[in-house]
């Protein structure tokens, strides 16, 4: 396999700063900036779920906010071209998904590692996406 440069490359975020650093990883890894497809996957909001009292629950403004954000975010002119996504989901099993409904060649994540002995080597959400993806994910580490 060619590690460079890649066709389509999934970096998901979650706003943090090891997130973006990761966006900026991945755009090491590919020719041009639109091979690079930057992902937010949202929790759904049930009716049973504690959180819809205090929200609209509004799918389509939930999507287009996170976007907005999305964009605020990754204002800076490097980012310029970049591909940016919403989806709804569980996090780990939505990268492995739209990475496979769109064939990516490779994932970029960090991990945050922050909890348990389980998690001691690897965050939860970068271990789901490494045991679910069916294409090459590079899980970065401080």
């Amino acid at each position: 396999m060619s590690w460079l440069p890649k066709k389509f490359v999934v970096v998901p975020v979650d706003f943090s700063e090891e997130s973006i650093a990761a966006v900026e990883t991945a755009l090491a890894l590919v020719a041009s900036a639109a091979n690079l497809h930057v992902l937010h996957v949202l929790p759904t909001i049930e009716p049973s779920d504690p959180e819809y009292l205090w929200t609209t629950a509004d799918t389509p403004a939930r999507q287009a906010h996170t976007e907005q954000a999305l964009r605020e975010r990754l204002a800076d002119p490097k980012f310029a071209g970049v591909n940016l996504h919403v989806v709804f989901g569980e996090a780990g099993h939505g990268v492995a998904d739209f990475a496979q409904e769109h064939h990516a060649d490779l994932i970029v994540l960090p991990s945050h590692g922050r909890t348990g002995l389980s998690r001691l080597l690897i965050g939860s959400t970068a271990e789901r996406v490494v045991r679910l993806a069916h294409c090459p994910v590079l899980v970065l580490r401080k």
